[in-house]
């Protein structure tokens, strides 16, 4: 047996030391979940179906047969519905009222149920986040309570019917913050919104403890716009249980950069990870008289504006996604075929087309893409 001297002993025993405490840094507070095995929520938001089922709208399986397009979706392996709600909408549609005779249609089939608030009286998104007009003299400390009410209400009157929501998303792409302007993050101070989305949060977990709260985002395209906002309202103590981004390749470039953005809010955050929206058109002719909101024949490399196309770019997506660790990705509006009367603005559908017609996965007569799967 080697004998050393003292002052090397020394040594020998504060290497260890300092050896140790860096292994111990290096174990994260918050480990990673393991990549997912298979994309358990397999979705689709269909908030436009009602109006165009009232409207007559008819659906078609890829046999030719005429079907509920609940029935005609979990047949291609949906097994998750998302659920737009605006507070009061001049339409009529996509308030409580809807949501809640809508929601039961999806529970009565053993759907999963995400409900998506907009907390508007009409769209919110990246570049628009209107208050609803019963808040629009509100100042944060009132939107607080505002949005607690709202969020427990919607949420107890689901759950008292039976349909109780498995998640909700507190904002609908609020890269930069929600009812706007109190809750915009302005000068990096995310204080502001911190206080709504945990009023959102709160609400909802008062409501049912295993219902899962989403904050939802447009940022698949950049990794520092994503690591901004997500830091941002970590910093601030706010809680959340799914990170949710939007993703459309000719808006957010490559299936790289989704993948990496993905991969990075997962591990980043320590919590599952879905892409909430995403579509891809199946031709380059538009329907009806309203510009199409996406245009030409091959709108991103690859993906032509075709039946198979369309397919194509959402299975790439799906394969990206699961691949990155998601647990989940969400066709938007699949259903949304052009019918007359069933316009992009809530205040005027009559008068307005829809932008959206060659975006669904459903034809101008209601036949279902013969291509398209959502794949476990």
């Amino acid at each position: 047996m080697a004998v050393y001297p003292l002052n090397r002993l020394r040594r020998i025993r504060v290497t260890l030391l300092l050896t140790l405490a860096m292994l111990i840094a290096f174990v994260p507070v918050n480990p990673t979940p393991a990549s997912a095995a298979t994309l358990t929520m397999r979705g689709a938001d269909i908030s436009s179906v009602q109006r165009s089922l009232d409207l007559g709208a008819r659906y078609y399986n890829a046999a030719g047969t005429a079907a509920d397009p609940l029935d005609i979706l979990t047949g291609v392996g949906v097994n998750y519905v998302r659920l737009r709600i605006w507070n009061n909408p001049a339409s009529g549609y996509n308030n409580k009222a809807k949501v809640l005779a809508y929601a039961r249609a999806v529970k009565a089939r053993g759907l999963g149920l995400m409900i998506d608030f907009h907390y508007s009286d009409t769209w919110a998104d990246p570049g628009k986040q209107y208050k609803p007009a019963a808040w629009a003299s509100h100042g944060i400390s009132q939107l607080q309570t505002d949005v607690y009410n709202y969020t427990y209400d919607i949420c107890t009157s689901l759950k008292a019917q039976g349909t109780t929501p498995d998640s909700v998303q507190i904002g609908n792409e609020i890269n930069t913050g929600m009812l706007w302007n109190d809750g915009r993050v302005v000068n990096n101070d995310f204080t502001n919104l911190s206080l709504l989305l945990k009023a959102g949060y709160n609400a909802t977990k008062a409501c049912n403890s295993g219902t899962q709260v989403i904050i939802h985002t447009a940022n698949a395209n950049s990794l520092a716009n994503a690591r901004w906002f997500y830091d941002g309202i970590r910093a601030k103590g706010v809680p959340w249980d799914i990170t949710a981004l939007s993703y459309y390749c000719m808006w957010h470039g490559s299936l790289s950069t989704l993948s990496t953005v993905l991969n990075d809010v997962r591990t980043r955050y320590g919590k599952p990870v879905i892409v909430a929206e995403t579509a891809y058109p199946f031709t380059a002719a538009n329907a009806d008289g309203e510009a199409n909101v996406v245009n030409g024949s091959a709108p991103c490399s690859g993906y032509p504006a075709t039946w198979q196309g369309q397919a194509s770019n959402f299975t790439a997506v799906q394969n990206t996604a699961r691949n990155a660790g998601a647990i989940g990705v969400f066709y938007w509006e699949p259903t949304w075929y052009a019918i007359s009367g069933n316009g992009w603005d809530p205040a005027n559908m009559n008068g307005t087309g829809n932008q959206w017609d060659n975006m669904a996965t459903f034809n101008w007569t209601g036949g279902i893409n013969p291509n398209i799967r959502w794949n476990p």
